[in-house]
């Protein structure tokens, strides 16, 4: 007990002694108790009324006049009352510097309320997304920015990946999007301009796409004269002939880079809508096999099929034909003679999943991160006996994109490797299923009707 407790109960009982000192004069003990006890709780009735009328009006101000235990409660009150406005304020003068840097920011920053409306946002905002202050104000984001493609973002919510697209106020600028959820389902909205890397990354594609496409033509014309030197190889020097069988290897693999750089430009450049089917994974892995099994010829590989689900993709034939055709390719020219190599296709709870795998050398841990940049390989000297162009893995991750899908690369070296190709639900229609079939029906598209079916090595 502390001793502002004991003092106070130490004063109760002078009071009671006194009360009983009273009454045994006046010959009256009850009375004089319940006189003196009266008074007692009027004065705690007053210093009742008085901490209710400090409350009320001004907290702030000093405590009113008392004694006692009530003494001790105003200023201990008071304390806590000084110490909590001096967090307060310490918390305001924080969440006002966040604001005002926040508010310095190019970038655009977004608060956005458990009911997705508009709860705060900084002066870069009303530039690139063109908010207005204070009207917008409590309005639903997606009332503002009804971009039917950042609706279908926003509403996801799956932000691993930002969003790109043209801001609503400037179609010249182009702004990525980045939301973070926080809270209780709050959501935090990060939007800069990337207008230059955008114009950087266009300006790229197109000297890609432009200096293969003016290749094409000189290295078909050597390709030509080179056909002929072979064919008049037994009137040529002797000398000449090792040196001509080497120009034509290195200029058809000149020729295979080029194709493949025109390909993945087609891929970053085109649309895929109107060029989507329903495709028979089935049949299509069963023509992949026959060509891998003709690729094998002596090395007589293993090549399975292990189809456990119907479902059919809907996408383009060629590309993905493409796309595993070079995974199975690459399985059967880096795995050892008579390895087994299977391909299955089977259902998964996030949508359906394409596996090819092979038991042959594995791929180290660490080149596994970079094997889908272009012109990655892990062995170039192996890569250069197979002709191979280092695009094969990255025209891969561009038509998993395009179709909505992902890659995932698993490898255990001297145990083999795990290629996995995870498509979505949208992305899946089942035999029989009529509703679907109408509503995803599509007609295919001539464009990139050139995908081949050759082998594209990134290893």
């Amino acid at each position: 007990m502390t001793p502002i407790w004991q003092a106070e109960l130490t004063r109760m009982l002078y009071i009671a002694l006194f009360a009983a000192v009273i009454g045994w004069i006046s010959g009256s003990m009850a009375w004089a108790l319940v006189t003196v006890m009266g008074v007692y709780i009027l004065f705690a009735l007053l210093f009742l009324q008085r901490l209710d009328n400090w409350l009320e009006k001004n907290a702030n101000a000093a405590p009113p006049e008392s004694w006692g235990i009530w003494g001790y409660l105003f200023d201990k009150m008071y304390r806590h009352q000084k110490r909590y406005q001096s967090q307060q304020q310490h918390l305001t003068e924080i969440i006002h510097k966040v604001q005002r840097s926040s508010g310095a920011l190019k970038d655009a920053v977004v608060m956005i309320d458990q009911h997705g409306c508009l709860e705060w946002w900084n002066r870069a905002a009303e530039g690139l997304l063109g908010f207005r202050s204070p009207s917008d104000k409590g309005q639903a984001l997606t009332n503002l920015l009804r971009d039917p493609r950042f609706i279908t973002y926003y509403d996801r919510q799956d932000y691993q990946d930002p969003l790109v697209l043209h801001s609503p106020v400037d179609d010249n600028v182009v702004l990525e999007y980045q939301v973070t959820i926080f809270g209780r389902n709050e959501r935090l909205m990060l939007v800069r301009n990337v207008t230059r890397l955008y114009r950087l990354e266009q300006m790229r594609k197109d000297f890609v796409a432009n200096v293969s496409h003016e290749l094409r033509t000189p290295l078909t014309v050597i390709n030509g004269y080179l056909e002929t030197f072979g064919d008049y190889s037994d009137q040529l020097p002797p000398r000449w002939g090792r040196a001509t069988q080497q120009m034509q290897q290195q200029s058809r693999r000149m020729q295979n880079i080029i194709n493949d750089l025109l390909l993945l430009s087609r891929l970053e450049t085109t649309d895929i809508e109107g060029q989507q089917q329903h495709i028979d994974i089935q049949l299509m892995l069963e023509s992949i096999r026959q060509d891998a099994l003709l690729l094998s010829g002596e090395k007589d590989h293993q090549i399975h099929i292990d189809q456990q689900t119907p479902a059919q993709i809907i996408g383009s034939e060629n590309e993905l034909r493409s796309a595993i055709s070079n995974l199975v390719f690459n399985a059967v020219k880096y795995t050892p003679p008579r390895s087994h190599i299977n391909m299955r296709w089977l259902e998964q709870p996030q949508g359906a999943t394409l596996i090819v795998e092979d038991n042959g050398e594995g791929i180290s841990a660490r080149h596994l991160p970079r094997l889908t940049e272009r012109f990655y390989r892990v062995d170039k000297g192996r890569s250069a006996e197979t002709g191979g162009t280092g695009l094969g893995l990255a025209i891969v991750k561009h038509v998993l994109l395009r179709h909505d899908a992902k890659l995932e690369i698993k490898s255990d070296v001297g145990k083999g490797t795990c290629f996995t190709c995870i498509f979505p639900d949208a992305r899946l229609i089942w035999p029989g299923d009529k509703s679907r079939h109408n509503e995803h029906l599509f007609a295919q598209s001539p464009e990139l009707s050139d995908l081949t079916t050759q082998p594209r090595d990134d290893f």
